[in-house]
């Protein structure tokens, strides 16, 4: 039985107060079940602006998209997290991630590491928070017990083992940084690489209790008439993928509303993603997607 879709947007820039609670009361209007924040320096701070996003609207939930595991004290986390969900009624979901570019850590003074230590760093943080937020006498204390739902992001092969240990839902970002590019650009993986991933994410979670919310986040959304002609035109930019693999990637909406949500059953059905997450850029037009898979 497939699980239900929900739908996240990821809100990358705030202008002003009432801007970015008119953005949040926009999306809520449009469909979204979840409001995202990442995690860059110069973009927004995650937890005031999920708290004003919660305050500004009613249903949906607000969740981190992903924190980056090393600009973290666990303890502090800790705090952060229990009073976010305090406040914000309940509704918090933790999205936590390695970090993946350097200058950010360069310009917060904070160590970067190898790949490997990151992902001790991450592993060591989601320890202490399941430990210090499951016990009673946490304070502040958080609603959600024994704490909220986590999110974990990425695609190396320790990440998944983690994700699959800790995880209520595991995000699969579809990317990696782009060969001779600038720091933090990042080119898509192919279909067949992201399905690599995901199979090997099941084997370990093949002993888990209850299985967890697959996520995908959605790079662009394409809406147009002509899917190959659009294919051609994005994968000229140089993006790791040609015209025939980005009418597969599953990081890519092209087509039509009606198109797109075929694409997405589709993707439901061979890689588990029911939990779908587009950037703000693309609010407004995947909302009549959302309208199209409405109940499904």
């Amino acid at each position: 039985m497939s699980r239900p879709f929900r739908f996240g947007v990821t809100m990358l820039t705030l202008d002003s107060g009432p801007a970015w609670r008119e953005k949040c009361r926009r999306a809520e209007a449009l469909g979204y079940d979840v409001l995202l924040v990442p995690d860059h320096l110069g973009w927004p701070s995650p937890f005031p602006a999920l708290v004003a996003a919660a305050e500004a609207t009613a249903r949906p939930r607000v969740g981190t998209f992903v924190l980056n595991a090393g600009f973290w004290n666990p303890s502090l986390l800790a705090r952060e997290v229990a009073t976010t969900d305090a406040l914000t009624g309940g509704r918090l979901e933790l999205g936590l991630g390695t970090g993946y570019v350097k200058a950010e850590h360069d310009g917060a003074g904070l160590p970067f590491g190898t790949p490997g230590q990151r992902v001790d760093h991450l592993a060591h943080v989601i320890e202490e928070l399941d430990r210090l937020l499951g016990d009673p006498g946490h304070l502040p204390a958080s609603p959600q017990r024994p704490r909220p739902p986590l999110l974990i992001g990425g695609n190396g092969p320790r990440l998944l083992r983690l994700a699959a240990r800790h995880a209520e839902i595991t995000a699969f970002t579809g990317g990696r940084q782009a060969p001779g590019r600038p720091e933090g650009t990042l080119e898509l993986l192919p279909a067949e690489q992201v399905a690599a991933s995901v199979a090997a994410y099941e084997e370990h979670a093949a002993g888990r209790a209850e299985p967890a919310e697959l996520n995908v986040l959605v790079q662009r959304v394409l809406v147009t008439d002509d899917r190959r002609a659009a294919a051609r035109e994005f994968a000229a930019h140089g993006v790791g993928v040609d015209a025939d693999q980005a009418l597969e990637v599953p990081t890519l909406l092209i087509g039509t509303p009606a198109q797109m949500a075929e694409q997405l059953r589709e993707r439901r059905e061979r890689y588990g993603f029911s939990y779908v997450t587009v950037l703000d850029t693309f609010m407004a037009a995947f909302a009549p997607v959302i309208e199209e898979l409405a109940g499904s």
